[in-house]
């Protein structure tokens, strides 16, 4: 018998995954007028109704959730190509993503009553 010497080749994976890390920025506004800025998140309550104005310098997707009344107006472009405004009811939450000069709707419970 021979001693040969036998090279084993072993390959190492790397199995982890990258997580992006997403800045989670809420905010809570009590205000009767707002411009969005860089937050994810944007509570109205406080206040009979307010106005919030989605800016599209800024802001790219935002969710909204209404604990007030809301009248959710665009800076530029139209919302979902149709509206120029959407009045959201007490208790209301939407998605909204700025895409090519419009404000798209991407998600919604829908409108409530309170």
């Amino acid at each position: 018998m021979t001693n040969i010497p036998q090279r084993k080749n072993v390959i190492r994976y790397q199995n982890t995954i990258d997580i992006p890390k997403i800045d989670d920025k809420a905010v809570i506004i009590s205000a009767k007028e707002y411009w969005t800025r860089d937050e994810n998140l944007l509570i109205v309550r406080g206040v009979d109704s307010s106005e919030v104005t989605l800016n599209s310098i800024i802001t790219k997707r935002i969710i909204i959730k209404s604990l007030t009344q809301v009248l959710v107006k665009s800076d530029t472009g139209l919302i979902d190509e149709e509206w120029d405004e959407l009045l959201l009811e007490k208790g209301a939450c939407v998605q909204f993503q700025f895409v090519e000069g419009n404000w798209y709707i991407l998600s919604s419970d829908g409108l409530k009553m309170s």
